[in-house]
């Protein structure tokens, strides 16, 4: 993938290294994040109107330190360092980095000095979020210091060499003004034209998928959720009648999800074939306890019953895939590939054992960007706004054995959860919000008789691409009025408990 003149951030494996692309691309830059070792040649390949370099949890005295090529300072192409990117940056350019005396962990007060290119039209003091344990004690010679907060230097330039840096991170919303120095950088320093926009990448992505497949023909297995639709829908307008798509009841949908999903599918005019395979699926995962077991079962199982169906398109050349960037990132780490992706991605090694190319159009984008493609392709609201739902279904959300009777005690909930929240117009600002069934019964009392039934836990979370999230504040009301139903209505549950737990620690879903 080009850059074509947009930002490239070298990963130096920030906690914050997403967010930076995150927040390029919200001014409608194209932005790419790539190893930090990655090569000066393929750097200068990918044409960038800038560089930055994240910051990361190393010191650059640590072994075995993230160091990238030197080269990278003298290309000609403005950079910008962030925290390890700044103390870098120093190291290499023959300044001095020491231990610092004193952390710097969270809220900072910047004081700006000098006239900074970087900074300019910002207020000082500048409230700055900072998470570093070295500093620098003496500058790289033709710099000057141009920001400093009580016990550190906060920011210094080269103008002449093109070469920015800062200590604090512009990137998080705790920082103020960050916006601006990250637009200050992106237009004034690197020139940067703001052509990254939805319609751009949906004509760029249609002529590119026609020359990929060319005559040929390309199938898809869908899931419903949003980025498979998105992905189908976009391929489909570059190839039309040549995409053949699959969806697979896999026995662990939601409640009356297949018969659903499968109607708003034909009414995108996609060529959709549907296929009931959930007592297959359900016969496979009888006596599965341990959750990767799961995951390979169903995704194991879901590899052959897309491999029968596909049968029927033989003339298929290609596999359509709803891989999004943070899927491409994952599978990347700081010091190069990784043999790891995530398990429950519906259709891993599927390439491999059918012998298909990989069509991926969503590859460059994250969760928000492909709703905002699906608006301008058309596709309605209810589908788009769809909370993201595990590969694995249900079968990760029923903690212990997946049993037709437990099926039907969280399908139930889950339904009076999605009711509950729509009814509260909550739903389309909860990142997701769910149902699990524990494998804990507890004592209740129902009708002057004792009960013995099931445990749910609730879930919701706020959060922007999945990487990161928080709980939300439901109102006691909403949590009220879910409890009474699941435990009045649901016979067999008799307890209900709410998750207040953020990723990190949790994860979004228990298993």
């Amino acid at each position: 993938m080009e850059s074509r003149h947009g930002i490239v951030i070298l990963d130096f494996g920030a906690q914050y290294s997403q967010l930076i692309a995150r927040r390029i691309r919200e001014h409608h830059v194209r932005s790419l994040l790539v190893p930090y070792n990655v090569s000066i040649a393929e750097l200068r390949d990918m044409q960038p109107a800038g560089i930055i370099l994240s910051g990361g949890p190393s010191s650059v005295f640590d072994e075995g330190a993230p160091h990238p090529d030197p080269a990278v300072l003298s290309m000609g192409v403005p950079v910008l360092g962030i925290c390890y990117g700044l103390q870098w940056i120093a190291h290499a350019m023959g300044g001095k980095v020491e231990p610092a005396r004193q952390r710097e962990y969270g809220r900072a007060q910047l004081h700006i000095l000098n006239d900074s290119r970087l900074l300019r039209s910002l207020p000082s003091p500048l409230p700055v979020w900072n998470s570093h344990g070295d500093e620098i004690v003496i500058l790289p010679p033709g710099f000057h210091q141009s920001g400093k907060t009580e016990t550190a230097v906060g920011a210094i330039e080269n103008v002449e060499k093109n070469i920015y840096a800062v200590q604090f991170h512009p990137e998080v919303r705790h920082t103020a003004h960050g916006d601006q120095i990250l637009a200050n950088f992106v237009f004034d320093i690197c020139g940067a034209t703001p052509d990254w926009t939805s319609k751009s990448f949906i004509e760029h992505t249609i002529k590119s998928v026609r020359e990929q497949v060319g005559s040929g023909y390309a199938i898809c297995a869908l899931s419903g959720g949003v980025d498979s639709t998105v992905a189908a829908t976009l391929v489909n307008r570059a190839i039309g009648d040549r995409l053949r798509c699959i969806f697979v009841d896999n026995g662990v949908l939601r409640q009356n999800e297949f018969t659903a999903v499968f109607s708003s599918l034909e009414h995108l005019g996609l060529n959709v074939l549907g296929v009931d395979a959930s007592a297959r699926f359900l016969t496979k995962l009888a006596g599965v306890v341990d959750p990767e077991q799961k995951r390979r079962v169903i995704g194991n199982e879901f590899i052959s019953v897309f491999e029968e169906e596909s049968k029927q398109f033989r003339e298929a050349g290609f596999l359509v895939q709803g891989t999004l960037y943070p899927d491409v990132i994952e599978s990347v780490s700081v010091k190069g590939p990784s043999a790891m992706i995530k398990s429950h991605h519906n259709v891993g090694g599927l390439p491999e054992k059918m012998h298909l190319r990989l069509v991926e159009p969503l590859r460059e984008l994250f969760k928000d960007e492909v709703r905002r493609v699906g608006a301008d392709l058309g596709i309605a609201p209810e589908i788009l706004q769809r909370q993201p739902f595990p590969g694995p279904g249900l079968a990760v959300r029923i903690l212990g054995e997946v049993t037709p009777e437990r099926l039907n005690y969280l399908r139930a909930a889950d339904e009076i959860v999605y009711e509950e929240i729509r009814d509260a117009a909550l739903y389309e600002s909860i990142w997701q919000s769910f149902a699990v069934l524990l494998p804990v019964r507890t004592v209740g009392v129902m009708g002057d008789q004792r009960t013995y039934g099931y445990t749910v836990a609730l879930r919701a979370v706020h959060s922007e691409d999945g990487m990161t999230a928080d709980w939300v504040r439901l109102p006691y009301e909403v949590l009220e009025r879910i409890s009474s139903r699941i435990v009045n209505e649901v016979r067999g549950i008799s307890r209900v408990v709410y998750d207040i737990t953020s990723k990190p620690p949790s994860t979004i879903e228990w298993e």
